[in-house]
Formats: structure tokens, C-alpha cells, sequence
């Protein structure tokens, strides 16, 4: 990996990382628009190299997905799926209705409405991600959406993969298509004969699936627009070489163009650090994705302090954030830019990943300097209220028609002048 000083850091390192437009994308969702199901089963076709006849899974090959995983793998599931369940639970508690009087007889307030139907989007292709099915229903039904349905691509024979057909029982949703890419974010959006439309899409998935996502968004909410992964570790000389190592390549072996990076004040630890990526490259199975993500995007950065690797993270804003320090937790209050933050040598990432309970959906390419991750929030509409008795009126009337008339809106004085001469 190569090694430079923080001061030495191109502007390059912080720029959002643009998901491009691409008329190929807005012509298959114009066609899927236009044609429906047909063209939903053609790109399955020309794309997966699938012919489709139903496009719905049905729910007795849902059940046999439970009986193809092992014992271990489905009692993994269910694990992390309490975790997931309970975390989001929690969350929906904290959001709540609400009312005010803002002044006397004027009564503003709040509600918390979940969308009525959300498309989540599960990943096939190179790693078939059954923990996202878990991250993406989970939250939406923990929200009180009331229709969940799951995309995800086929494989080759035309069926899901059993662990993602198992996680979807497990996390609550027997609506499940076999429609990946960009033909299953368009057949989210704008329906089809089969595939009624959703309000709300969320879940990772490639380039192309990123986006579609973008193209769609207004005709229906999205979660975000994520780009490849990303991690960066704040470390000093308390680190373990091996630990910090494993953490960079677990990032790296999502994708080649994932980016995997070390903040560390100790120049022992990044060479340790150098050499240890480079001993289990040798031996990672995963390697030939993990190792151009570490050659073209893997960076340690030598930081003359804390302060400095804390103000390069902030500016950063990367997707996960890991702090292998001593006191990581004195250290938390500074750290304002991040998806999802681990704290302390114990707190893998990938336990984030799969099992203990906060979303591994996540904004990158420095998004998580204005948005969170995927959560119930996604699938919730917090919609505003406002109740005025007549004591009401003739407090705040005047005030509106004064303001009404500054701004040159004639009709909007004469709504409320009507309203104070009954």
C-alpha cells in the first residue's frame, strides 16, 4: 500500500465520487415504462442470461430456502435478524407524534406516517448479499410499511440463491421477484402488469442499479445514491498490523474500486500495516478483486497527531469509520462525518456487516456528510399538522397578511382577511 504524509493528500481524496449518467440506463427505463413485464424479461435475459416465465417467486420455493441453507446458516439468520429487528424497533419509538401551541390558539403539530409499499433491492452478482435482504425489510416493516417486496437477480437456472430466499422469510417478506439491475429499480418505480409500484427504493447494488436509482428519484424516494465501499482507520501504535490488515481487505474484496484507507500516527504501525496487507493478499481467496482495490484506492496516511487524522476523517466522510486507538471513546465527540462509526480494537466492521444491529446500508463517496444510513427514517413521512381556534386567528392572521402582502401575493392576504371578517 502506498504510504504519504496527511499534508500530502491530493484534493482529490475528498471530492464526491459521482455516479455518472448513462443514456443506456435511462433507455432501458424508458422501455421498462413502455412495455412492462416484456421488457423486464428481455433485460433479464440479455443481461443474467435468464428467460423468465413468472417474475414472482412463489412462496412454497421461498420455504424450501429454509431447508437448502445449513442449521448453522439459519440460526445465523435468525440471530442477526433479532438484532436488526430490535435496533429498528427502537428507533421507531423514538420517533413520534407530536403538537405544540406555538402561540395561544395556534396548535402545530406533527405525524409520523410510514409509505404504504417499498421495493427493497438485494444484490447477485459477484457476492449475493443475504444479510441486505435482512438490512433493507427489516427496517421497512419495523417503520409500519405494510408491502415489502424484495428484488434480487437470478442465477443462471432462473432460481434465488436459498440463503437470500431463507433471509427473506426470516426478515418478514413472502414478496420476492426474481429482477435484478436496472429493469427491476424502473419495474419498482413505475409498476408493470406483475410488479405493482413502490413509494420508497432502497438497498445497495452496482453502478447500474446506483444510476437507475437516480433517474427515478422524485417518480419515487430513494434511500441514497451509494457508490463503491469504503473504509477509513484511525490507528495508532496500540494497533494490531493483522487486524487493521483483515479490516482493509474485508473493504477491498467488495470491489475494485473500493477504497480502503489508514489514518495512523505511528510510521512503525504503517509499515507493519504495508507488509501485512501484502502477506494475506497472498492468501485471501478473494484477492483478485481485493488487490486492484488496494493498488488503485488503498492509502496510509501518516498524521502528525489525533487532531490531524480527526480532521482528515471529518473532511473525508467515509462510509465506515473505525477507530483502533487507546480512549477511542474520548475521541467520539469530534467524529461528525461518517456513516457508521466503530469504536475500539473489538468493534469489527464486519460485525456491522451482518450481525449487530445497526444498518451496514450506507452512504458514501462523502454523502455522509449530509445523510445517514439506510434506517425506518427511510420509509417514514414526518408530515406537519396545524390546528387554529378563533383566539388563534386574530393573533396570527394579521401577521400572515402583512407577510402575504410583502411578498406580492394577493390571494394569499385575501385567504386569510376572509377568514378574520366571518
Amino acid at each position: 500500500m502506498r504510504i504519504i504524509k496527511a499534508a500530502d493528500i491530493p484534493a482529490s481524496f475528498y471530492e464526491y465520487r459521482e455516479i455518472a449518467e448513462s443514456d443506456t440506463v435511462r433507455a432501458i427505463i424508458d422501455d421498462v415504462k413502455r412495455r412492462g413485464d416484456e421488457a423486464v424479461r428481455f433485460y433479464t435475459e440479455t443481461f443474467d442470461l435468464v428467460k423468465l416465465s413468472d417474475l414472482r417467486v412463489p412462496e412454497s420455493e421461498l420455504e424450501k430456502g429454509l431447508a437448502e441453507i445449513t442449521p448453522e446458516l439459519k440460526k445465523a439468520l435468525e440471530l442477526a435478524a433479532g438484532n436488526i429487528r430490535r435496533f429498528a424497533e427502537a428507533q421507531r419509538k423514538g420517533l413520534t407524534d407530536m403538537s405544540i401551541e406555538t402561540m395561544p390558539g395556534v396548535i402545530a403539530g406533527q405525524r409520523v406516517i410510514p409509505v404504504e409499499r417499498a421495493g427493497i433491492y438485494a444484490p447477485g452478482g459477484r457476492f449475493p448479499l443475504p444479510s441486505s435482504v435482512l438490512m433493507g425489510v427489516i427496517p421497512a416493516l419495523a417503520a409500519g410499511v405494510k408491502e415489502v417486496a424484495l428484488f434480487t437477480p437470478p442465477r443462471k437456472d432462473g432460481t434465488i440463491l436459498p440463503a437470500i430466499r431463507a433471509a427473506a422469510l426470516i426478515a418478514g417478506c413472502r414478496e420476492v421477484y426474481r429482477v435484478g439491475g436496472v429493469q427491476a429499480v424502473a419495474a419498482m418505480a413505475y409498476g408493470t402488469a406483475t410488479i405493482r409500484p413502490v413509494q420508497v427504493i432502497a438497498g445497495p447494488g452496482n453502478r447500474f442499479v446506483a444510476a437507475a436509482k437516480k433517474q427515478v428519484y422524485g417518480a419515487v424516494g430513494i434511500d441514497f445514491i451509494a457508490g463503491p465501499s469504503e473504509v477509513l482507520i484511525i490507528a495508532d501504535d496500540s494497533a494490531d498490523p493483522r487486524v487493521v490488515a483483515a479490516d482493509l481487505l474485508a473493504q477491498a474484496e467488495h470491489d475494485p474500486d473500493a477504497s480502503a484507507i489508514l489514518l495512523t500516527t505511528s510510521g512503525k504501525l504503517a509499515q507493519a500495516v504495508a507488509a501485512e496487507v501484502e502477506r494475506q493478499l497472498a492468501l485471501l481467496p478473494t484477492a483478485g478483486t481485493a488487490r486492484p482495490s488496494i493498488e488503485d484506492n488503498g492509502l496510509i496516511v501518516l498524521c502528525d497527531s489525533l487532531d490531524d487524522a480527526v480532521t482528515v476523517a471529518n473532511k473525508k466522510a467515509p462510509e465506515h469509520l473505525e477507530l483502533d486507538i487507546r480512549d477511542a471513546e474520548k475521541l467520539v465527540p469530534r467524529l461528525t462525518n461518517y456513516g457508521a462509526l466503530f469504536i475500539g480494537a473489538r468493534s469489527a466492521e464486519a460485525l456491522g456487516d451482518y450481525a449487530a444491529g445497526p444498518n451496514h446500508t450506507l452512504p458514501t463517496g462523502g454523502a455522509a456528510r449530509y445523510t445517514g444510513g439506510l434506517s425506518v427514517l427511510n420509509f417514514l413521512k414526518v408530515v406537519t399538522t396545524l390546528s387554529v381556534t378563533p383566539d388563534g386567528l386574530s393573533a396570527i392572521g394579521p401577521v400572515a397578511v402583512t407577510l402575504a402582502q410583502a411578498e406580492g401575493l394577493a390571494a394569499h392576504a385575501e385567504a386569510v382577511t376572509a377568514r378574520l371578517q366571518v
